[in-house]
């Protein structure tokens, strides 16, 4: 080997090593923020009947995260950057529609992994793609292609059998299904509001998540009131747990880190690394789930989750395919490329 040669092998030894390290750190993050949200809201040793508490004291994690890294930011600027904590009320209240997407969005996510199991989570909010077809078309006036139509309908078909398998094995839940459906809209309603939003806080991530936050965890206290959580929360055996506490703490740090992992594999990777890998880390999440759960699954129940997991993953390659067909130079996409949000996303990174 020449000696020109190694520094290159270094080099794509290093750059692997980094996209490997973001990968892992997405799926752990993403993963673990699913088991702490599953033990938090129907966990047997928190029996504390209060989601829209729980999601709220997240949105407080967030804020005061912000702070945090914002003042960090102030003393130690060679170290990385982060938005300055500024609060105007005139951006708060062009943010405060997506704030009422966001808090449905987040509230009917965590309401439906309450009441699903963890395994069929993935299952449960597999409709997310399909509500994203239907929202830009009703809305924003865009056509699908025919082949990305057949791959939503083969998700709409894994959907329906893992129902159908779900109830077949006894633990289906109509209303957790409910929850995952509404969540799966809210989602796609929330990608568009976040477009239409961003130019109102310079189209800084950063500074949506705290403007968001802020709004949402205001919007969450009469909520809270309006469904009865109050006296549940007070007379709570636990609210002094430092275990309890502890727990809650995390699931918010790994609310807010979910956020940054996912916008800095994308920047390390591409969208369409980044929704393969997606894809691959809830076939992995199923798994732990009925593991760790000792979940017996028939032979059809696992073939429902490749359903939607294959259609899934065809209908991404299919957008990618037409995204490049699209592009004006018509050459080569590369695979590796920057995420459209970029330059908001490695706010955290050091410099």
């Amino acid at each position: 080997m020449s000696d020109a040669e190694e520094p290159n092998m270094d080099s794509l030894f290093k750059r692997s090593l980094k996209i490997a390290s973001v990968v892992a750190a997405y799926w752990v993050v993403s993963i673990s923020l699913v088991f702490l949200n599953k033990h938090l809201l129907s966990g047997d040793d928190v029996k504390l009947d209060a989601p829209l508490f729980i999601t709220w004291f997240q949105c407080i994690v967030t804020i005061l995260l912000c702070w945090i890294f914002s003042v960090m930011s102030r003393f130690w600027p060679n170290a990385f950057s982060f938005p300055e904590f500024k609060i105007d009320v005139k951006v708060s209240r062009e943010v405060l529609p997506l704030s009422f997407m966001f808090v449905m969005m987040i509230s009917f996510n965590n309401l439906c992994l309450k009441y699903v199991d963890v395994s069929f989570y993935y299952i449960g909010r597999s409709l997310t793609t399909v509500f994203n077809v239907i929202c830009t078309y009703v809305i924003l006036g865009q056509t699908t292609s025919i082949k990305a139509l057949l791959c939503c309908g083969v998700i709409i078909g894994g959907f329906f059998l893992g129902v159908d398998q779900e109830k077949g094995a006894g633990s289906l839940s109509i209303v957790g299904v409910f929850f995952g459906v509404s969540a799966s809209l809210c989602v796609a309603l929330n990608a568009i509001l976040t477009k239409r939003t961003l130019p109102a806080v310079d189209n800084n991530v950063w500074r949506l998540t705290l403007y968001n936050n802020i709004n949402g965890a205001i919007i969450f206290l009469p909520l809270i009131v309006i469904f009865g959580e109050i006296p549940t929360i007070y007379k709570y055996q636990n609210i002094a747990s430092p275990s309890f506490w502890g727990f809650m703490a995390a699931a918010g740090i790994a609310g807010f880190a979910i956020g940054y992992v996912t916008g800095l594999q994308i920047q390390v990777t591409s969208p369409l690394t980044h929704n393969v890998s997606g894809t691959a880390k809830a076939c992995a999440q199923t798994v732990m789930g009925s593991v760790w759960f000792k979940e017996e699954r028939s032979g059809m129940w696992w073939f429902s989750n490749g359903v939607v997991l294959f259609g899934s993953f065809m209908y991404t390659i299919v957008k990618r395919s037409e995204l490049a067909k699209s592009k004006s130079d018509d050459k080569k996409v590369p695979d590796i490329e920057p995420a459209k949000s970029g330059d908001d996303t490695k706010s955290l990174l050091p410099k």
